[in-house]
């Protein structure tokens, strides 16, 4: 019953963030714009200004998070492999500093893993010099994202 009731309000808090981020991401996206960027193949984007757009553009409850809080990414490197995309990136702008940084980078990686063009997100490991040293052991020990060295990805 306990366990019932648990799940219960899980799937009642999640169901109201992702509305609440939806709203928000209506608030400051430009639908049109984002729907135009989705459908066009990333692929043919890797070397034009609409790239990091398109990859903001698949985002999900996390770009949110980006938006509100003045932040964003940067591809550090692409690798095209016969899998999909294979990308390192940064965070940007607030983010940096953020004590939900972990957080925004699972999001990141999660809904742009989950596109069919996108093999592999992993992060550059200059991002963890941004982290005091107990930010940096905890997304260390805890996050589900990799750490590379951009020149050496």
């Amino acid at each position: 019953m306990d366990d019932d009731l648990v799940a219960k309000y899980a799937a009642e808090a999640r169901a109201a963030m992702e509305a609440e981020a939806a709203r928000r991401i209506a608030e400051t996206a430009d639908a049109e714009e984002d729907e135009r960027l989705r459908n066009m193949a990333l692929h043919d984007l890797t070397d034009s200004e609409h790239f990091v757009p398109a990859l903001v553009a698949r985002l999900g409850a996390v770009r949110a998070a980006l938006d509100g809080h003045g932040g964003g990414i940067a591809v550090t490197s692409v690798s095209i492999a016969s899998e999909g995309l294979d990308l390192v990136l940064d965070l940007t702008g607030a983010c940096l500093s953020c004590g939900a940084a972990p957080g925004t980078l699972e999001g990141v990686k999660t809904d742009l893993e989950a596109d069919d063009e996108v093999h592999r997100i992993r992060f550059s490991s200059a991002l963890l010099d941004t982290f005091d040293a107990l930010g940096r052991e905890f997304i260390l020990a805890h996050g589900k994202v990799e750490f590379v060295d951009p020149d050496g990805a």
